[in-house]
């Protein structure tokens, strides 16, 4: 059993506020209780105690959006709008460097960054999602994981059908693993058919699966799928029942009122990344309006490609900063509201708010704790406000994840999982010759 005393802990639920002198007490991978820590003493003489003045705790922060691989194709396309990126950089990069190999290196490099910088889940869509998978259980961390749908081949299968065949029987296989979670995750509107689309439909129905989608991220996509099938492209999936509480449409940036009333009336979540947003020039989502309209809004990275940094912390920042600027609101998307989202509302969209995403008796311990005793925190009026306006993911000092220690004193605590990300950091050169002798220097 372990005591956790943190100067301050933020809670979440059941609401925003922040308790001061409390303890965390973990008993195994869940939290058994939340009180002031004099009772916690009194209680529980003979836990292990961890005493953490001016720190703040949180709950595991829920990356809802990123292609973890994708870190080994970080800048290889800066500077380009989103379809040029594609065509002319990422589709030739995957097509002759996608194998087992190249997920397995690019997530596990992936998950020490996110883990660092407090990311206890992310929801991943990728080939070889059983490399993924492997890569997170090097860290102990928790992932949900994509059956993605697409109708082009790949080296990881011949098209959509494959691809649906091989995530199920993952998903089969890893079963009773604790950490992980799936999702259907048909890519985008323009690169899956209705026939596939159908197919994804039934599964949710049979498995009750979140759908993870690209949608509405750019004016383009619009136009082209208005111009082939007569329809918007959330409409066309309203068409075809895709729509409901399992839908997480990720970016949905260029949405209209009649959008995202059917993202709201259907009770459908948004993942938002702006930062990739912002960087490929795909705009802004109306964030503010989302939560106004009651839309379960959470917050993803995106890849390491199109966004560089796989740091949620940093995302959380910018997104407050846009939902204030675009709106001229000071009061929207408060510092709360904002760790809500990058917590609690994340772990919703994936099904796992009763698991993770607040901390609560009987949840699991999936917990941050981040250091505002530094220079540039000081003075501190509200940890909250901190975390958000003026903290980093360098703060960030331990993190827990199911109960198990496995960032301490921003160090990770598993030797022979720092070994072997520091394996996959020696190969990064490889790799990077291995993409200039597909996209040379200049190009």
């Amino acid at each position: 059993m372990q005591l956790i005393l943190p100067e301050w802990v933020a809670p979440v639920a059941p609401g925003p506020e922040v308790l001061s002198g409390h303890a965390i007490v973990v008993d195994g991978e869940r939290i058994l209780a939340l009180l002031p820590a004099g009772q916690a003493l009194a209680r529980y003489p003979d836990a292990q105690r961890l005493d953490l003045p001016g720190h703040l705790v949180v709950p595991g922060l829920v990356n809802l959006h990123t292609h973890a691989a994708m870190t080994l194709l970080r800048g290889v396309g800066d500077d380009l709008p989103l379809q040029v990126w594609l065509e002319q950089r990422i589709w030739p990069l995957e097509g002759r460097l996608m194998s087992p190999e190249f997920v397995f290196d690019g997530s596990l490099l992936a998950c020490a960054e996110m883990l660092m910088g407090g990311i206890t889940c992310f929801n991943d869509m990728y080939f070889f999602p059983e490399q993924v998978a492997a890569a997170a259980a090097v860290l102990g961390m928790r992932a949900s994981l994509g059956i993605i749908v697409l109708e082009f081949a790949s080296a990881y299968g011949s098209g959509a059908a494959e691809y649906i065949r091989k995530g199920l029987e993952l998903r089969d296989r890893l079963r009773d693993e604790p950490l992980v979670s799936f999702c259907l995750a048909p890519h985008a509107p323009y690169t899956v058919s209705d026939d596939s689309f159908d197919r994804v439909v039934r599964l949710t129905g049979e498995l009750g699966l979140p759908v993870h989608c690209h949608l509405h991220e750019t004016a383009q996509e619009i136009a082209q799928s208005q111009a082939d099938n007569g329809q918007r492209p959330l409409a066309r999936l309203a068409r075809l029942g895709l729509l409901g509480p399992e839908l997480i449409a990720v970016h949905a940036v260029h949405v209209d009122e009649t959008d995202l009333r059917l993202l709201a009336d259907h009770g459908a979540s948004v993942a938002h990344c702006p930062h990739s947003n912002l960087k490929l020039g795909s705009g802004v989502a109306p964030v503010a309006r989302m939560h106004e309209l009651g839309i379960n809004v959470g917050i993803g990275t995106d890849g390491a490609a199109s966004n560089n940094r796989l740091d949620l912390l940093g995302e959380a920042r910018t997104a407050a900063l846009l939902a204030k600027g675009t709106t001229g609101d000071a009061a929207t998307w408060s510092a709360h509201r904002t760790l809500q989202a990058m917590t609690l509302d994340g772990a919703r969209a994936l099904g796992l708010a009763d698991r993770i995403g607040s901390i609560e008796p009987g949840k699991q311990a999936d917990l941050v704790a981040i250091g505002l005793d530094a220079l540039e925190t000081s003075p501190l009026f509200d940890p909250v406000s901190h975390l958000i306006y003026a903290a980093g993911r360098e703060h960030v000092q331990e993190v827990w994840i199911s109960g198990r220690h496995v960032v301490r004193k921003r160090q990770l605590s598993d030797t022979a999982a720092a070994a072997r990300v520091s394996q996959v950091v020696s190969r990064c050169r490889l790799w990077h010759n291995r993409v200039s002798e597909v996209l040379p220097v200049g190009m």
